[in-house]
C-alpha cells in the first residue's frame, strides 16, 4: 500500500471514530494497525482512534491482541488523566478568583468539553486567561501582578515568557496567560491584542459542566475561542510544529452547528475579521485539513479552502506530530534550533511573507525579553 493510500485509510477510520452515530465501517482490510497505532501517538490522538475500536464489532476489524491490550491501557491513562485535570482546573479558577483575580480556562479541559467522550482527549497542561477582577487594568500591570502572585506560591519552578508564566502545581503543568497569544508581526500583534480586549469581560460568565460532577470552570466564547484557537495554531505552525489533536479540537468547535451559527448571526463578516488580524491565508490553510482529513460539510467551515497553503500545512503536521515533537527540531541545541526554525520559515516566506520574516526577528527579541526576568 503507498504511503498516500495509507494515509487515505487513516483519514477514513479517524473520521468514522469521531461521529459516534456513523454506522458505515471504513475499509480496514489492508491498514497496518501498528503504524497507524504510532501515527496516533505521534498526533496525539490516540483516545479517539479508540473510541473508533472500541465500536469496532465485526471479527476481524480490530488490531492484534497485543496491540488491542496496550491501546486500551494508553486510552485508560488518558481518561484518569483528564479527571485528574478536570478537577485541577475547578481547583486553580478558584484559587485565582480568591487571590482577586478574574480567570478562564483556554483550550485544554474547555476544548474536551466539545467532545462525544471527553475523557478521550489527549490532555496536556492547564492554560488560563488571568485577568483583574475589576478589568481595566494594563497588560503590564496585569503581568507584573500575576509574576508576583506565581512568585509567591510557586517560586521554584516558575518560566516567565512575554504572554505568560508557567509553572508545576504538583507536576501539573499550568500556564498563566496575561494575554490569550501573539502574533509575530507587532501590527497584527496590537490588532490582535485590541480584539481580544474588547471581549475578555465575556469569558468568566460563560461556564461549563465538567464531566462526572467536579464542577464547573468560565471558558471562552464560540467566537473568541473561533479567533484565539486558530491564532494559536498559526504560532505553533511557525515556531515548533503542530498535530492533529489541534485541529480535531478546531473542528469540534466549528461543528457544532447551532453554537456557529449564533456566531455567524452576530458576526456576520468573519472574513473581514480574519484579514484584518492576519489570520486569513492560515485559516483557508487549515479549511483544506478541514476538508480533506475530516470532511467536513462546508456549511460549518469559516472561509474558502487554499489547497496549494493547506498542502504545505498537512506536510508539516505528519512530518512533525504534536507540537512538532517529531520533525528533529526539538531535541536540538539552542543555536541549532534557532537556525533550523529559521531556516524552516524562510522555506515559508513565499506562502506566509509577513509571519515568515518576522518569526525570526520575535524569537530574538523575546529571548533578550526573557533575560529581563
Amino acid at each position: 500500500m503507498t504511503k498516500e493510500l495509507q494515509l487515505v485509510k487513516y483519514y477514513e477510520f479517524i473520521r468514522y471514530a469521531m461521529t459516534p452515530d456513523e454506522q458505515s465501517l471504513p475499509d480496514l482490510r489492508r491498514v497496518d494497525w501498528h503504524k497507524f497505532y504510532q501515527f496516533a501517538c505521534e498526533q496525539a490522538i490516540v483516545g479517539i482512534v479508540f473510541e473508533g475500536v472500541r465500536r469496532l464489532g465485526e471479527k476481524g476489524l480490530k488490531p492484534p491482541f497485543n496491540l488491542l491490550i496496550e491501546l486500551i491501557g494508553l486510552a485508560e491513562q488518558i481518561a484518569v488523566q483528564n479527571k485528574i485535570l478536570n478537577k485541577k482546573c475547578v481547583e486553580i479558577v478558584r484559587e485565582y478568583q480568591n487571590a482577586g483575580f478574574q480567570c478562564c480556562v483556554l483550550k485544554g479541559q474547555g476544548n474536551a468539553t466539545m467532545y462525544p467522550n471527553p475523557h478521550r482527549r489527549m490532555p496536556g497542561d492547564i492554560d488560563l486567561l488571568v485577568m483583574p477582577a475589576n478589568g481595566g487594568c494594563k497588560t503590564d500591570d496585569v503581568r507584573r501582578n500575576v509574576i508576583q502572585y506565581v512568585k509567591e506560591k510557586h517560586p521554584d519552578n516558575m518560566k516567565v515568557r512575554y504572554y505568560h508564566v508557567s509553572y508545576q502545581d504538583k507536576r501539573i503543568e499550568v500556564e498563566a496567560h496575561f494575554m490569550p497569544n501573539i502574533m509575530n508581526n507587532p501590527f497584527y500583534y496590537h490588532r490582535l491584542q485590541k480584539w481580544y480586549n474588547k471581549r475578555q469581560s465575556e469569558h468568566c460568565q460563560n461556564r461549563v459542566e465538567l464531566p462526572d460532577g467536579v464542577g464547573t470552570i468560565p471558558i471562552p466564547t464560540v467566537e473568541f475561542n473561533i479567533i484565539f484557537q486558530l491564532a494559536h495554531m498559526m504560532h505553533h505552525f511557525f515556531d515548533e510544529g503542530i498535530g492533529l489533536r489541534q485541529f480535531v479540537d478546531y473542528y469540534y468547535l466549528l461543528n457544532n452547528k447551532k453554537k456557529l451559527e449564533e456566531v455567524k448571526g452576530q458576526y456576520l463578516d468573519l472574513q473581514s475579521t480574519l484579514r484584518y488580524l492576519g489570520l486569513l491565508k492560515f485559516a483557508r490553510a487549515v479549511m483544506y485539513v478541514m476538508k480533506e482529513v475530516f470532511a467536513m460539510d462546508e456549511k460549518y467551515m469559516i472561509t474558502t479552502v487554499d489547497e496549494q497553503r493547506g498542502k504545505t500545512l498537512m506536510v508539516e503536521i505528519l512530518k512533525g506530530g504534536n507540537f512538532g515533537q517529531h520533525s528533529g527540531l526539538t531535541n536540538r541545541s539552542m543555536g541549532s534550533k534557532y537556525f533550523a526554525k529559521t531556516l524552516r520559515n524562510m522555506q515559508l516566506v513565499r506562502e506566509y511573507p509577513v509571519e515568515a520574516l518576522c518569526e525570526p526577528i520575535f524569537r530574538t527579541w523575546h529571548f533578550f525579553w526573557r533575560l529581563s526576568y
